[in-house]
């Protein structure tokens, strides 16, 4: 049975157990703001979006800029970059790949959920945490404090520095064996090399 099914074949459920919501600052940008989702109280997502639409707020997943390589120098650019930061070459302003609807992609997700139930629990815990922060800063006025997340960087007690230290062996102990294996390579080739001089 797949790890993400239950007995009944369907998806296993996620809990959100906490979201933070960070309001942006100028209530004119469509970005009202960023959040953190906790789930299960053992993963956190960052970077959360919520955007006004056309329809009220959606919440849009974290993602990075796609990039592609100048022909040229095969420097990496961003998509929207109209010359090579590098050789200073003009791109392709149409070098995107377009998605269905024929629009340009120019980032990808990080993180999203792979369903649709997932999509709409997850959206619906956002969208009620956002709604509760707009009222909070409203009630306190001038007071409001937005949350922070800076708590969620302190990692120091959540280290096992014995998984880190098995981590930095096995590294160390695979650069081994690279260069093992590099010397053994050449020095075969240098065997290969005096024996079709013979």
């Amino acid at each position: 049975m797949n790890q993400g099914e239950r007995a009944g074949g369907s998806p296993a459920r996620f809990h959100v157990t906490e979201v933070r919501v960070k309001l942006t600052e100028d209530p004119r940008n469509k970005l009202k703001a960023y959040c953190s989702v906790t789930i299960d109280d053992a993963f956190v997502v960052r970077d959360l979006k919520i955007i006004e639409g056309s329809k009220g707020p959606f919440v849009a997943m974290p993602s990075r800029k796609l990039a592609d390589h100048c022909k040229g120098c095969h420097h990496k650019n961003h998509l929207r970059a109209a010359f090579c930061n590098q050789c200073g070459t003009r791109l392709d302003p149409d070098r995107a790949p377009k998605d269905a609807r024929g629009r340009a992609r120019l980032h990808a997700d990080l993180a999203h959920p792979i369903n649709s139930n997932t999509r709409i629990e997850l959206h619906k815990a956002v969208v009620r945490a956002y709604a509760e922060e707009v009222e909070a800063a409203r009630a306190a006025g001038a007071d409001y404090r937005p949350k922070s997340f800076d708590d969620l960087d302190v990692l120091s007690d959540m280290i096992d520095e014995e998984y880190l230290e098995e981590l930095e062996r096995r590294q160390e102990e695979r650069e081994r064996r690279r260069a093992q294996a590099r010397e053994a390579e050449a020095a075969g080739g240098g065997l290969m090399a005096g024996g079709a001089g013979a």
